[in-house]
């Protein structure tokens, strides 16, 4: 007779397990949302699930369904977090959308995600209805966030465009009753698009099963290592790479989440710091440079803060210095996009040999290769540099709506980034290949010249463009943002490049900039720059 295996339960991978989990088992644990100059808004993981289920039932009831996009359009608060789970709770899609964009460019995403009910944060209710007039796909305007004293109910349009109605009091009176899952860990269950900085933006699927493994993988010890112990700032928005997966990861752990509303100023994140006792601030590095001029102009402190975590773009070791040194934390850097949903590597927390070019190594469920300009394996992986390209269950097969793949011959996704891996496997960004400058004939790599110069103490942040040259095609520009009244000459700038790049990627001039563009996912704006300065 064949032997009869044992099996195991069915237990789909779907994300509203981890609100389920943290409600049973983290009940009194806290969201905390700042709220400008008044008080915190509190609920716990408990009470939480059970507004966020409320909120589906507010869907169900507009004829929501599984599979269908469902836009939000709003900051960092309690209310986006309980529009997230009641959304991917029912087996519907969370399309985040950025505030930061202009009307005309979320139209555009709007109309492809078909999405016809869109959550918007009161604050942001103009722009939400010039979305829905250019995107008239969208037929109904949930507001959250109202400002104090805003009449409930129903908000007066005066136009032909969506019925607009405050979600509060609809919610408050759906019922409790349970309606989520019911559906395969493989459905979709967000949507978000890229930041568009080579072309147009390009969608991002997600499914419950990758971003419930994304969620694992980044509470491991050597990755996140988030605990039940932990106060979490969640300083990276909500609409941008799927949050970096903390409002799962949290809620996973049974950790207080931290969110900070609308406000990244310096002396709001001190107050919410210290206020809430936060352990981990989690956040792109622009962040926390304004947390550290405030501190540094006022003589505040942060000493509850453990561990600083940043990501979205390679860290100056200067910066990195001055946030360890005025926010008395640990730096922790990563390295991840859209694309991988979003964490790729993580240095290890708190690690003595930690270093701001290393981003860490991977943690298992992403792998990574380094590749010629062809797509051909390096024969040597360490100490080499290539073209990164990245596989896992987790990262990008294919883009939103688009029937080719994104990945290469071998299943492996390029991500556009130059890169080494050094003897211990840690992942070292070297440039964009798309920033590289072309002079003569010969590739110069801005991020080298940048990785110098954010090394003075007296810059903080620094970027190099390529401009026009009759001569060259293009040659290398320096722009630079110094350190408060901090002056340090043109000369002192260039000087140390001289010692680490050939003379002629010593770039022709240096710009300086009173504040750095910032992109909308608060990366340096390159595009702008270009367009700025990339011609004489």
């Amino acid at each position: 007779m064949p032997v009869m295996h044992g099996g195991m339960q069915s237990f789909p991978l779907t994300l509203d397990r981890f609100l389920d989990h943290a409600a049973k088992w983290h009940p009194d644990s806290e969201v905390v949302t700042a709220a400008g100059t008044g008080p915190r808004q509190r609920v716990s993981y408990r009470d939480l699930r059970q507004r966020s289920m409320r909120v589906s039932h507010v869907l169900h009831g507009l004829g929501v369904s599984a599979g269908e996009c469902v836009a939000t359009l709003g900051w960092n608060t309690q209310a986006h977090v309980e529009a997230w789970y009641a959304i991917m709770g029912m087996g519907a899609v969370c399309h985040t959308l950025n505030p930061r964009l202009t009307a005309g460019q979320l139209a555009g995403m709007a109309v492809q995600s078909e999405a016809r009910v869109l959550i918007a944060a009161a604050g942001l209710l103009p722009l939400a209805r010039e979305l829905a007039r250019q995107a008239p796909v969208i037929r109904q305007i949930l507001v959250i966030d109202p400002d104090p004293g805003a009449a409930a109910g129903a908000v007066p349009d005066g136009s032909a465009g969506p019925r607009i109605d405050t979600l509060a009091p609809l919610a408050a009176s759906a019922p409790d009753s349970d309606i989520w899952g019911g559906f395969e860990e493989t459905a979709p269950c967000g949507l978000c698009f890229t930041s568009g900085t080579t072309g147009a933006p390009k969608g991002v699927s997600y499914t419950h099963r990758a971003s419930f493994l994304h969620t694992l993988r980044q509470l491991q010890a050597d990755a996140m290592g988030i605990s039940r112990a932990d106060s979490v700032l969640v300083a990276v928005p909500m609409f941008h790479a799927n949050a970096w997966g903390l409002p799962f990861a949290l809620p996973a752990a049974g950790a207080k989440m931290v969110l900070p509303g609308r406000s990244l100023e310096g002396g709001c994140l001190a107050a919410l710091i210290n206020g809430e006792q936060v352990s981990v601030a989690v956040g792109i590095a622009t962040v926390w440079l304004g947390l550290v001029e405030h501190l540094e102009a006022t003589g505040g402190q942060t000493p509850s803060l453990k561990r600083v975590v940043v990501g979205g773009a390679p860290l100056a070791p200067a910066l990195m210095a001055r946030i360890e040194r005025v926010l008395g934390a640990s730096v922790q850097t990563s390295w991840g996009m859209t694309e991988l949903s979003p964490a790729g590597t993580f240095a290890r927390p708190d690690d003595p040999q930690r270093s701001a070019e290393k981003s860490g190594t991977p943690s298992i469920g992403v792998d990574l290769l380094l590749t010629d300009a062809d797509g051909r394996a390096l024969p040597q992986q360490r100490d080499a540099e290539g073209h990164l390209h990245v596989r896992g269950a987790a990262v990008v097969e294919r883009y939103f709506g688009q029937e080719q793949t994104a990945l290469n011959a071998d299943g492996w996704f390029p991500t556009g980034d130059l890169a080494r891996i050094d003897t211990a496997g840690n992942l070292i960004i070297t440039g964009r290949a798309k920033d590289l400058i072309k002079s003569g004939g010969e590739w110069i790599n801005p991020a080298e010249i940048e990785a110098v110069i954010s090394r003075h103490p007296g810059v903080s942040l620094a970027a190099v463009i390529g401009r026009a040259d009759a001569r060259w095609g293009e040659r290398p520009i320096l722009l630079v943002q110094t350190c408060g009244t901090d002056t340090v000459s043109n000369e002192a700038l260039l000087e140390p490049l001289r010692a680490h790049v050939a003379p002629w990627w010593i770039p022709d001039a240096v710009i300086r900039i009173d504040h750095m563009p910032l992109a909308p996912t608060g990366k340096i704006d390159k595009q702008r720059l270009r367009a700025d300065y990339g011609s004489k």
